[in-house]
Protein backbone atom coordinates (compact mmCIF):
# COMPACT_ATOMS: atom_id res chain seq x y z
CA UNK A 1 0.00 0.00 0.00
CA UNK A 2 1.19 3.44 -1.08
CA UNK A 3 1.86 6.29 1.36
CA UNK A 4 1.30 9.87 0.64
CA UNK A 5 4.92 10.69 0.57
CA UNK A 6 5.54 7.82 -2.00
CA UNK A 7 3.58 9.39 -5.07
CA UNK A 8 4.60 11.94 -7.88
CA UNK A 9 3.39 15.14 -6.85
CA UNK A 10 3.30 14.80 -3.27
CA UNK A 11 4.75 17.62 -0.75
CA UNK A 12 8.81 17.14 -0.78
CA UNK A 13 9.43 15.03 -3.50
CA UNK A 14 10.71 17.24 -6.43
CA UNK A 15 11.69 15.09 -9.76
CA UNK A 16 14.98 15.25 -11.39
CA UNK A 17 13.43 16.53 -14.64
CA UNK A 18 11.78 19.21 -13.04
CA UNK A 19 14.52 20.59 -10.78
CA UNK A 20 16.91 20.45 -14.74
CA UNK A 21 14.05 22.54 -16.13
CA UNK A 22 14.38 24.88 -13.49
CA UNK A 23 18.27 25.11 -13.20
CA UNK A 24 18.01 26.23 -16.72
CA UNK A 25 15.42 28.66 -16.57
CA UNK A 26 17.51 30.64 -13.93
CA UNK A 27 20.93 30.02 -16.11
CA UNK A 28 18.99 31.65 -19.09
CA UNK A 29 17.20 34.48 -16.92
CA UNK A 30 20.96 35.42 -15.37
CA UNK A 31 22.82 35.47 -19.16
CA UNK A 32 19.14 38.04 -19.83
CA UNK A 33 20.02 40.39 -17.04
CA UNK A 34 23.72 40.38 -17.64
CA UNK A 35 23.23 41.06 -21.53
CA UNK A 36 20.25 43.81 -19.98
CA UNK A 37 23.11 45.25 -17.39
CA UNK A 38 25.49 45.57 -20.59
CA UNK A 39 23.10 47.31 -22.49
CA UNK A 40 22.58 49.93 -19.76
CA UNK A 41 26.11 50.32 -18.89
CA UNK A 42 26.18 51.02 -22.53
CA UNK A 43 23.24 53.47 -23.12
CA UNK A 44 24.53 55.57 -20.12
CA UNK A 45 27.53 55.73 -21.72
CA UNK A 46 26.44 57.18 -24.64
CA UNK A 47 24.18 59.74 -23.09
CA UNK A 48 27.04 61.02 -21.23
CA UNK A 49 28.86 61.63 -23.95
CA UNK A 50 26.14 62.78 -26.38
CA UNK A 51 25.81 65.37 -23.32
CA UNK A 52 29.01 66.01 -23.11
CA UNK A 53 29.51 66.67 -26.69
CA UNK A 54 26.84 69.46 -27.35
CA UNK A 55 28.42 71.05 -24.25
CA UNK A 56 31.89 71.06 -25.95
CA UNK A 57 30.61 72.43 -29.35
CA UNK A 58 28.46 75.22 -27.88
CA UNK A 59 31.81 75.91 -25.72
CA UNK A 60 33.65 75.91 -28.84
CA UNK A 61 30.93 78.17 -30.93
CA UNK A 62 30.68 80.48 -28.50
CA UNK A 63 34.33 81.46 -28.73
CA UNK A 64 34.72 81.00 -32.12
CA UNK A 65 31.37 83.60 -32.78
CA UNK A 66 33.69 85.87 -29.47
CA UNK A 67 36.99 85.41 -32.05
CA UNK A 68 34.56 86.93 -35.89
CA UNK A 69 32.73 89.12 -33.63
CA UNK A 70 36.65 91.05 -31.90
CA UNK A 71 38.47 90.28 -35.81
CA UNK A 72 35.37 92.10 -37.86
CA UNK A 73 35.22 94.93 -35.64
CA UNK A 74 38.70 95.37 -35.11
CA UNK A 75 39.25 95.54 -39.19
CA UNK A 76 36.06 97.58 -39.35
CA UNK A 77 37.98 100.54 -37.24
CA UNK A 78 41.33 99.89 -38.86
CA UNK A 79 39.28 100.36 -42.14
CA UNK A 80 39.04 104.01 -42.41
CA UNK A 81 42.85 104.71 -41.34
CA UNK A 82 43.75 102.06 -44.19
CA UNK A 83 41.78 104.30 -46.14
CA UNK A 84 43.55 107.51 -45.08
CA UNK A 85 47.28 105.78 -45.13
CA UNK A 86 46.53 104.85 -48.36
CA UNK A 87 45.71 107.83 -49.89
CA UNK A 88 48.46 110.19 -48.30
CA UNK A 89 51.17 107.39 -49.68
CA UNK A 90 50.01 107.44 -52.86
CA UNK A 91 50.40 111.10 -53.22
CA UNK A 92 53.68 111.56 -51.23
CA UNK A 93 54.95 108.97 -53.51
CA UNK A 94 53.40 108.60 -57.23
CA UNK A 95 53.86 111.45 -59.25
CA UNK A 96 51.29 111.12 -61.82
CA UNK A 97 48.61 110.89 -59.01
CA UNK A 98 50.20 113.87 -57.08
CA UNK A 99 49.58 115.75 -60.63
CA UNK A 100 46.25 114.52 -60.97
CA UNK A 101 45.38 115.88 -57.72
CA UNK A 102 46.72 119.81 -58.08
CA UNK A 103 46.57 119.74 -61.81
CA UNK A 104 42.92 120.93 -62.07
CA UNK A 105 43.18 123.88 -59.54
CA UNK A 106 44.95 125.63 -62.78
CA UNK A 107 41.36 125.61 -64.16
CA UNK A 108 39.47 126.82 -61.01
CA UNK A 109 38.02 130.11 -61.65
CA UNK A 110 38.12 130.25 -57.87
CA UNK A 111 42.13 129.44 -57.24
CA UNK A 112 42.71 131.35 -60.86
CA UNK A 113 41.23 134.60 -58.83
CA UNK A 114 43.25 134.72 -56.03
CA UNK A 115 46.58 133.84 -58.14
CA UNK A 116 45.70 136.76 -59.82
CA UNK A 117 45.03 138.88 -57.72
CA UNK A 118 48.17 137.68 -55.59
CA UNK A 119 50.18 138.31 -58.55
CA UNK A 120 49.21 141.28 -59.10
CA UNK A 121 49.74 143.03 -55.93
CA UNK A 122 53.31 141.31 -55.77
CA UNK A 123 54.11 143.66 -59.47
CA UNK A 124 52.19 146.07 -58.19
CA UNK A 125 54.56 146.06 -54.96
CA UNK A 126 57.93 146.55 -57.62
CA UNK A 127 55.55 149.38 -59.98
CA UNK A 128 56.29 152.77 -57.97
CA UNK A 129 54.01 154.51 -59.65
CA UNK A 130 54.63 157.86 -57.41
CA UNK A 131 58.63 157.70 -57.92
CA UNK A 132 57.61 157.24 -62.15
CA UNK A 133 55.50 160.75 -61.30
CA UNK A 134 58.50 162.22 -59.48
CA UNK A 135 60.92 161.87 -61.75
CA UNK A 136 58.88 162.72 -64.75
CA UNK A 137 58.01 166.31 -62.68
CA UNK A 138 61.85 166.74 -62.29
CA UNK A 139 62.48 166.31 -65.76
CA UNK A 140 59.52 168.63 -66.75
CA UNK A 141 61.33 171.51 -64.45
CA UNK A 142 65.08 170.95 -65.67
CA UNK A 143 63.53 171.04 -69.31
CA UNK A 144 61.75 174.76 -67.87
CA UNK A 145 58.26 173.56 -68.46
CA UNK A 146 55.33 175.23 -66.83
CA UNK A 147 55.53 174.49 -62.72
CA UNK A 148 51.72 174.37 -63.31
CA UNK A 149 51.83 171.29 -65.62
CA UNK A 150 54.22 169.92 -63.34
CA UNK A 151 52.13 170.08 -60.42
CA UNK A 152 49.05 168.65 -62.00
CA UNK A 153 50.97 165.00 -62.34
CA UNK A 154 51.27 164.61 -58.75
CA UNK A 155 47.19 165.21 -59.13
CA UNK A 156 47.34 162.33 -61.30
CA UNK A 157 49.17 159.70 -59.20
CA UNK A 158 46.28 158.31 -57.90
CA UNK A 159 44.05 157.26 -61.05
CA UNK A 160 47.09 156.41 -62.74
CA UNK A 161 48.28 153.74 -59.84
CA UNK A 162 44.37 152.81 -60.31
CA UNK A 163 45.14 152.71 -64.55
CA UNK A 164 48.07 150.94 -63.88
CA UNK A 165 46.74 147.96 -61.27
CA UNK A 166 43.85 147.92 -63.42
CA UNK A 167 46.13 146.97 -66.43
CA UNK A 168 48.29 144.52 -64.79
CA UNK A 169 45.54 142.67 -63.35
CA UNK A 170 44.11 142.14 -66.91
CA UNK A 171 47.41 141.12 -67.73
CA UNK A 172 47.60 138.76 -64.83
CA UNK A 173 44.23 137.52 -65.63
CA UNK A 174 44.99 136.85 -69.47
CA UNK A 175 48.08 134.46 -67.58
CA UNK A 176 46.01 132.03 -65.42
CA UNK A 177 43.29 131.74 -67.56
CA UNK A 178 45.58 130.82 -70.40
CA UNK A 179 46.33 127.21 -71.90
CA UNK A 180 50.16 127.94 -71.40
CA UNK A 181 49.18 128.43 -67.73
CA UNK A 182 47.62 125.43 -67.11
CA UNK A 183 50.42 123.35 -68.97
CA UNK A 184 53.39 125.50 -66.90
CA UNK A 185 51.22 124.60 -63.58
CA UNK A 186 50.94 120.94 -64.38
CA UNK A 187 54.46 120.60 -65.32
CA UNK A 188 55.95 122.98 -62.58
CA UNK A 189 53.93 120.41 -60.31
CA UNK A 190 55.34 117.45 -61.89
CA UNK A 191 58.67 118.57 -61.49
CA UNK A 192 58.25 119.44 -58.14
CA UNK A 193 56.83 116.47 -57.23
CA UNK A 194 60.38 114.74 -56.36
CA UNK A 195 60.88 117.77 -54.49
CA UNK A 196 57.81 118.00 -52.65
CA UNK A 197 59.02 114.00 -51.51
CA UNK A 198 62.63 115.52 -50.40
CA UNK A 199 60.72 118.20 -48.56
CA UNK A 200 58.64 115.60 -46.64
CA UNK A 201 61.90 113.85 -45.72
CA UNK A 202 63.17 117.03 -44.36
CA UNK A 203 65.18 119.18 -47.36
CA UNK A 204 64.53 122.14 -48.36
CA UNK A 205 62.61 122.72 -51.95
CA UNK A 206 62.91 125.73 -54.34
CA UNK A 207 59.68 125.06 -55.84
CA UNK A 208 57.42 123.47 -53.31
CA UNK A 209 57.83 124.29 -49.30
CA UNK A 210 56.03 123.59 -46.27
CA UNK A 211 56.56 126.15 -43.56
CA UNK A 212 56.97 125.71 -39.88
CA UNK A 213 53.16 126.36 -38.97
CA UNK A 214 52.27 123.19 -42.13
CA UNK A 215 51.86 125.99 -44.90
CA UNK A 216 52.23 124.13 -48.12
CA UNK A 217 53.43 126.41 -50.62
CA UNK A 218 54.44 126.76 -53.93
CA UNK A 219 56.68 129.37 -55.60
CA UNK A 220 55.21 131.77 -57.95
CA UNK A 221 58.65 133.10 -59.27
CA UNK A 222 57.84 131.30 -62.57
CA UNK A 223 54.63 132.71 -62.76
CA UNK A 224 55.79 136.29 -62.30
CA UNK A 225 58.10 136.36 -65.20
CA UNK A 226 54.96 135.10 -67.27
CA UNK A 227 53.12 138.16 -66.30
CA UNK A 228 55.75 140.23 -67.10
CA UNK A 229 56.21 138.99 -70.32
CA UNK A 230 52.90 139.95 -71.12
CA UNK A 231 53.23 143.34 -69.52
CA UNK A 232 55.80 143.96 -72.25
CA UNK A 233 53.70 142.80 -74.62
CA UNK A 234 51.34 144.94 -73.59
CA UNK A 235 53.28 148.10 -73.75
CA UNK A 236 54.35 148.30 -70.05
CA UNK A 237 58.14 148.45 -71.07
CA UNK A 238 58.64 149.76 -67.32
CA UNK A 239 57.44 145.80 -66.41
CA UNK A 240 60.93 144.61 -68.03
CA UNK A 241 63.04 146.26 -65.29
CA UNK A 242 61.35 144.36 -62.28
CA UNK A 243 63.68 142.18 -60.43
CA UNK A 244 63.12 138.55 -59.84
CA UNK A 245 60.60 138.04 -56.72
CA UNK A 246 60.90 135.68 -54.37
CA UNK A 247 57.40 135.13 -53.32
CA UNK A 248 55.06 132.13 -52.44
CA UNK A 249 51.41 131.13 -52.74
CA UNK A 250 50.08 129.27 -49.93
CA UNK A 251 47.54 125.79 -51.24
CA UNK A 252 47.21 124.25 -47.79
CA UNK A 253 47.88 124.92 -44.19
CA UNK A 254 47.81 122.88 -41.62
CA UNK A 255 50.10 121.71 -39.03
CA UNK A 256 49.46 117.54 -39.58
CA UNK A 257 52.07 118.29 -42.38
CA UNK A 258 54.70 119.15 -40.31
CA UNK A 259 53.65 115.77 -38.35
CA UNK A 260 53.79 114.08 -41.81
CA UNK A 261 57.21 115.66 -42.71
CA UNK A 262 58.01 113.79 -39.41
CA UNK A 263 56.99 110.46 -40.23
CA UNK A 264 57.23 110.24 -44.18
CA UNK A 265 58.80 106.76 -43.47
CA UNK A 266 56.11 105.50 -41.11
CA UNK A 267 52.89 107.10 -43.40
CA UNK A 268 55.17 105.08 -46.24
CA UNK A 269 54.91 101.97 -44.47
CA UNK A 270 51.38 102.60 -42.98
CA UNK A 271 50.04 102.88 -46.37
CA UNK A 272 51.04 99.89 -47.87
CA UNK A 273 50.69 97.43 -45.29
CA UNK A 274 47.73 98.71 -43.25
CA UNK A 275 44.98 98.14 -45.69
CA UNK A 276 46.50 94.74 -46.11
CA UNK A 277 45.99 94.15 -42.58
CA UNK A 278 42.57 95.17 -42.12
CA UNK A 279 41.40 92.97 -45.27
CA UNK A 280 43.11 90.35 -43.79
CA UNK A 281 41.66 91.10 -39.84
CA UNK A 282 37.62 90.99 -41.99
CA UNK A 283 38.49 87.80 -43.87
CA UNK A 284 40.09 85.39 -40.73
CA UNK A 285 36.96 87.64 -38.94
CA UNK A 286 34.83 85.64 -41.66
CA UNK A 287 36.60 82.06 -41.68
CA UNK A 288 36.61 81.85 -37.59
CA UNK A 289 32.57 82.08 -38.10
CA UNK A 290 29.99 79.53 -37.55
CA UNK A 291 27.77 80.85 -40.00
CA UNK A 292 30.27 82.19 -42.27
CA UNK A 293 27.92 83.73 -44.91
CA UNK A 294 25.74 85.69 -42.21
CA UNK A 295 28.60 86.94 -40.93
CA UNK A 296 29.84 87.74 -44.40
CA UNK A 297 27.29 89.81 -44.72
CA UNK A 298 28.01 91.43 -41.57
CA UNK A 299 31.33 92.05 -42.24
CA UNK A 300 30.56 93.44 -45.74
CA UNK A 301 28.19 96.07 -43.80
CA UNK A 302 30.57 97.18 -41.52
CA UNK A 303 32.83 98.12 -44.25
CA UNK A 304 30.42 100.03 -45.54
CA UNK A 305 29.31 101.88 -41.88
CA UNK A 306 33.47 102.56 -41.75
CA UNK A 307 33.32 104.09 -44.79
CA UNK A 308 30.47 106.14 -44.20
CA UNK A 309 31.92 107.41 -40.79
CA UNK A 310 34.98 108.46 -42.44
CA UNK A 311 32.93 110.82 -44.74
CA UNK A 312 31.59 112.24 -42.13
CA UNK A 313 34.75 112.77 -40.25
CA UNK A 314 35.75 114.56 -43.31
CA UNK A 315 33.16 116.65 -44.12
CA UNK A 316 33.25 118.12 -40.28
CA UNK A 317 37.46 117.85 -40.61
CA UNK A 318 36.76 120.34 -43.58
CA UNK A 319 34.67 123.05 -41.69
CA UNK A 320 37.55 122.84 -39.14
CA UNK A 321 39.74 123.66 -41.23
CA UNK A 322 38.34 126.48 -42.92
CA UNK A 323 37.66 128.01 -39.59
CA UNK A 324 40.86 127.29 -38.60
CA UNK A 325 42.12 129.62 -41.28
CA UNK A 326 39.62 132.04 -41.02
CA UNK A 327 41.34 135.51 -41.06
CA UNK A 328 44.92 133.66 -41.89
CA UNK A 329 43.97 133.54 -45.26
CA UNK A 330 42.98 136.39 -47.88
CA UNK A 331 40.75 134.41 -50.04
CA UNK A 332 38.70 131.85 -48.00
CA UNK A 333 37.24 130.30 -51.01
CA UNK A 334 40.22 129.90 -52.56
CA UNK A 335 41.48 127.27 -49.38
CA UNK A 336 37.87 125.84 -49.65
CA UNK A 337 38.70 124.91 -53.20
CA UNK A 338 42.11 123.49 -52.74
CA UNK A 339 40.95 121.26 -49.74
CA UNK A 340 37.82 119.84 -51.58
CA UNK A 341 40.70 118.86 -54.86
CA UNK A 342 43.48 118.05 -52.39
CA UNK A 343 40.87 115.13 -50.79
CA UNK A 344 38.78 114.22 -54.03
CA UNK A 345 40.77 110.68 -54.60
CA UNK A 346 40.13 110.30 -50.71
CA UNK A 347 36.57 110.44 -51.24
CA UNK A 348 36.80 108.48 -54.15
CA UNK A 349 38.81 105.49 -52.24
CA UNK A 350 35.96 105.68 -49.23
CA UNK A 351 33.31 105.58 -52.02
CA UNK A 352 34.67 102.36 -53.73
CA UNK A 353 35.27 101.06 -50.47
CA UNK A 354 31.84 101.60 -49.31
CA UNK A 355 30.29 100.02 -52.11
CA UNK A 356 32.61 97.24 -52.31
CA UNK A 357 31.09 96.56 -48.82
CA UNK A 358 27.65 96.90 -50.02
CA UNK A 359 27.85 94.78 -52.75
CA UNK A 360 30.17 92.11 -50.81
CA UNK A 361 26.91 91.95 -48.33
CA UNK A 362 24.48 91.27 -50.82
CA UNK A 363 25.91 88.91 -52.74
CA UNK A 364 27.01 87.04 -49.73
CA UNK A 365 22.49 87.46 -48.42
CA UNK A 366 22.56 85.92 -51.82
CA UNK A 367 24.30 82.69 -51.21
CA UNK A 368 23.32 82.38 -47.49
CA UNK A 369 20.69 79.87 -45.57
CA UNK A 370 18.46 82.41 -44.87
CA UNK A 371 14.27 81.22 -46.08
CA UNK A 372 14.38 85.07 -47.80
CA UNK A 373 17.57 84.09 -49.94
CA UNK A 374 16.27 80.28 -50.31
CA UNK A 375 13.29 81.53 -52.00
CA UNK A 376 15.05 84.51 -54.24
CA UNK A 377 17.13 81.31 -55.14
CA UNK A 378 14.37 78.87 -55.60
CA UNK A 379 12.58 81.67 -57.98
CA UNK A 380 15.50 82.70 -59.69
CA UNK A 381 16.12 78.47 -60.55
CA UNK A 382 12.31 77.99 -61.54
CA UNK A 383 12.83 80.85 -64.04
CA UNK A 384 15.87 79.54 -65.34
CA UNK A 385 14.61 76.23 -65.82
CA UNK A 386 11.22 77.38 -67.43
CA UNK A 387 13.67 79.06 -70.03
CA UNK A 388 16.59 76.04 -70.16
CA UNK A 389 13.01 73.95 -71.15
CA UNK A 390 11.47 76.10 -73.19
CA UNK A 391 14.13 76.70 -75.18
CA UNK A 392 14.83 72.65 -75.06
CA UNK A 393 11.58 72.16 -76.25
CA UNK A 394 12.51 74.10 -80.01
CA UNK A 395 15.50 72.47 -80.46
CA UNK A 396 17.97 74.85 -78.84
CA UNK A 397 20.53 73.40 -75.83
CA UNK A 398 23.65 74.11 -74.92
CA UNK A 399 24.70 70.31 -75.68
CA UNK A 400 27.77 68.39 -74.71
CA UNK A 401 29.14 72.05 -73.23
CA UNK A 402 26.17 72.34 -71.10
CA UNK A 403 26.67 69.01 -69.79
CA UNK A 404 30.77 69.97 -68.95
CA UNK A 405 29.21 73.28 -67.58
CA UNK A 406 27.17 71.32 -65.44
CA UNK A 407 29.89 68.89 -64.01
CA UNK A 408 32.03 71.56 -63.44
CA UNK A 409 29.45 74.23 -62.20
CA UNK A 410 30.72 74.78 -58.69
CA UNK A 411 34.44 75.32 -59.92
CA UNK A 412 33.88 78.00 -62.47
CA UNK A 413 31.40 79.54 -60.18
CA UNK A 414 34.60 80.20 -57.80
CA UNK A 415 36.66 80.92 -60.70
CA UNK A 416 34.06 84.06 -61.57
CA UNK A 417 34.47 85.15 -58.46
CA UNK A 418 37.88 85.09 -57.86
CA UNK A 419 38.34 87.19 -61.20
CA UNK A 420 35.99 89.27 -60.28
CA UNK A 421 37.71 90.34 -56.58
CA UNK A 422 41.26 90.10 -58.48
CA UNK A 423 40.08 93.49 -60.95
CA UNK A 424 38.75 95.39 -58.10
CA UNK A 425 42.08 95.06 -56.19
CA UNK A 426 44.63 94.78 -58.74
CA UNK A 427 42.84 97.85 -60.46
CA UNK A 428 44.61 101.05 -60.14
CA UNK A 429 42.30 103.34 -59.80
CA UNK A 430 39.13 101.77 -58.56
CA UNK A 431 35.91 103.70 -58.67
CA UNK A 432 32.73 102.56 -57.47
CA UNK A 433 31.49 102.60 -60.99
CA UNK A 434 34.30 99.98 -61.75
CA UNK A 435 33.29 97.79 -58.46
CA UNK A 436 29.11 97.84 -59.39
CA UNK A 437 30.21 97.15 -63.48
CA UNK A 438 32.49 93.92 -62.28
CA UNK A 439 29.64 92.78 -60.02
CA UNK A 440 26.83 93.59 -62.49
CA UNK A 441 29.08 91.49 -65.07
CA UNK A 442 30.02 88.85 -62.35
CA UNK A 443 26.30 88.40 -62.06
CA UNK A 444 25.31 87.92 -65.27
CA UNK A 445 28.01 85.55 -66.09
CA UNK A 446 26.80 83.22 -62.95
CA UNK A 447 23.11 84.06 -64.15
CA UNK A 448 24.61 82.27 -67.86
CA UNK A 449 26.20 79.38 -66.26
CA UNK A 450 23.38 78.49 -64.53
CA UNK A 451 21.26 78.90 -67.60
CA UNK A 452 23.27 76.49 -69.74
CA UNK A 453 24.34 73.92 -67.63
CA UNK A 454 22.44 70.82 -67.93
CA UNK A 455 22.81 67.85 -66.00
CA UNK A 456 23.76 64.71 -67.44
CA UNK A 457 20.49 62.08 -67.67
CA UNK A 458 20.10 59.61 -65.59
CA UNK A 459 21.19 55.72 -66.98
CA UNK A 460 19.04 52.91 -66.52
CA UNK A 461 18.91 49.27 -67.96
CA UNK A 462 15.94 50.53 -70.04
CA UNK A 463 17.42 50.63 -73.78
CA UNK A 464 14.58 52.66 -74.75
CA UNK A 465 15.17 55.32 -72.33
CA UNK A 466 18.93 55.61 -73.06
CA UNK A 467 18.46 55.64 -77.16
CA UNK A 468 15.55 58.43 -76.52
CA UNK A 469 18.19 60.26 -74.18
Amino acid sequence: MDTDHDRPGATGAVPDADTSALAERLRILEEENAVLRQRLDATGSALGTATAAPTGARAQGRLRAVGAVVLIALGALLAPAAVIAAWAERTLTDTDRYVATVAPLAADPVLQSALSGRLTGLVMEQIDVGALLDEVSTAMDENGIAPRASAALGALEAPLTSGVQNFVREAADRVVQSDQFEAVWEQANRTAHEQMVAVMQGADGALLQIGDNGQLSVQLAPMIELVKERLVEAGLGIAASIPQVNASFTIMQTSQLVEVQNRYAQVVALGTWLPWVALILLAAGVLVANRRMRTLVVAGLALAASMLVLGLALTIARGLYLDALTGIVLRLDAAEVVFDQVVSFLRVTLRTVGVLGIVVAIAAYLAGSSRSARAIRAGVGRGLDGARGYAEGRGVSSGPVGLWLGRHKGVLRAVVVIVAALVILLAGNPTPALVLWVAIVAGLLLVLLELLSRQAPEMSGDPDAQAST
